[in-house]
C-alpha cells in the first residue's frame, strides 16, 4: 500500500453552499500548524485543505528521489482537483511547480515569502548568498536539531514581532514529533538547487507574490526583480514583518489575500 500525505480538509464556515477550494503548504522543517492564525478568516471563503510534506508533521517519507517532483507528486495525490493555492517558503515554490506543470489543477497562485529561486546569482541577485544556505547544509548533517532551531530564528529576524514569532515557530516545530531528518536535508538541497525563474512566464493563472518588508531569507528587493520574469503577477509588501508575515501580521496578510480573491471573483 503506497503511503500517502497526511491531509485535512476543513469545512467552509460561510454562505456559500458550493465553496471554492483552497490548498495551504508550509516552508521546510515545519507543517500545517503554522497556518492556525488565518485558518477561521480564510475557511470563510474557501474550503481549506491543509497538506504536510514528506517527512513534516504528520505526514511519512514515501519512497523516492526528494525532489520538487516527489514533493508536486505527493501533494497532488491528496490536494483537491482545482483550488487555489498559498504556498509559503519551499511551499510556494512546489505550488508554483504545480501551476507550471498541472495548470488544470490551479485556479489561483498565491506565494508568501517564496521566490523561484532561494540563492542568488547573475541573473536572481536578491536572494540569499549560496554559502550561506549551503553553510546550513553542512551544520545539519553535524547538529540538526541545532540548525533547525537557527533556521527558524533567521526566519523571523528583524521582524516588529520576532520574540513572539520566534516563540510560536518553537511551539510548533515538535508538536507532531520530531521532522524527518531525511525531509530536512533534501528541502535545504531543494533551495540550494532548484532555479524556476525561466518556468515564471508558463504560470498563466492570477497570480500574487506577497513578501514581507524585513524578510532576511527572500528580500522584499526581489519583487522587482520578479516582474521581469512574470509581469503579469501582482506582489504585496507587508510592513514590519520578516518571513512569516501570516504569523506575524495576520490581518494585514489576510486583507491582502481578500483583495486578490475579491478582484478576481475566486470566492
Amino acid at each position: 500500500m503506497a503511503l500517502t500525505l497526511y491531509h485535512d480538509t476543513y469545512t467552509h464556515t460561510g454562505s456559500n453552499a458550493c465553496p471554492a477550494d483552497l490548498v495551504l503548504l508550509h516552508g521546510w522543517g515545519l507543517h500545517s500548524l503554522v497556518w492556525d492564525a488565518v485558518m477561521p478568516a480564510l475557511l470563510e471563503q474557501f474550503q481549506v485543505t491543509v497538506i504536510d510534506l514528506p517527512g513534516l508533521g504528520r505526514s511519512p517519507v514515501p519512497g523516492g528521489d526528494y525532489n520538487l517532483d516527489y514533493l508536486v507528486e505527493h501533494v497532488l495525490a491528496v490536494a483537491p482537483q482545482r483550488a487555489v493555492w498559498i504556498g509559503w517558503s519551499l511551499g510556494g515554490m512546489v505550488a508554483m511547480q504545480v501551476a507550471v506543470q498541472f495548470p488544470e489543477r490551479v485556479k489561483a497562485l498565491i506565494t508568501v515569502a517564496s521566490t523561484p529561486q532561494f540563492v542568488a546569482d547573475e541573473r536572481w541577485p536578491s536572494a540569499l548568498k549560496p554559502e550561506l544556505l549551503q553553510g546550513f547544509r553542512n551544520l545539519l548533517d553535524e547538529d540538526w536539531e541545532g540548525t533547525l532551531i537557527r533556521f527558524l530564528a533567521l526566519q523571523c529576524k528583524d521582524s516588529d514581532s520576532m520574540r513572539d514569532d520566534v516563540r510560536i515557530l518553537k511551539e510548533i516545530v515538535y508538536f507532531h514529533g520530531l521532522p524527518a531528518q531525511k525531509a530536512l536535508r533534501c528541502g535545504l538541497d531543494i533551495l540550494r538547487d532548484v532555479r524556476l525563474l525561466d518556468e515564471l512566464q508558463k504560470i498563466q493563472c492570477p497570480t500574487l507574490h506577497i513578501f514581507g518588508e524585513k524578510d532576511n531569507l527572500v528580500p522584499v528587493s526581489a519583487r522587482s526583480t520578479l516582474r521581469q520574469f512574470q509581469p503579469d503577477a501582482q506582489t504585496a509588501v507587508i510592513k514590519g514583518v520578516s518571513h512569516v508575515p501570516f504569523l506575524s501580521a495576520p490581518e494585514l496578510f489576510v486583507a491582502a489575500c481578500r483583495d486578490f480573491f475579491s478582484e478576481h471573483r475566486l470566492a
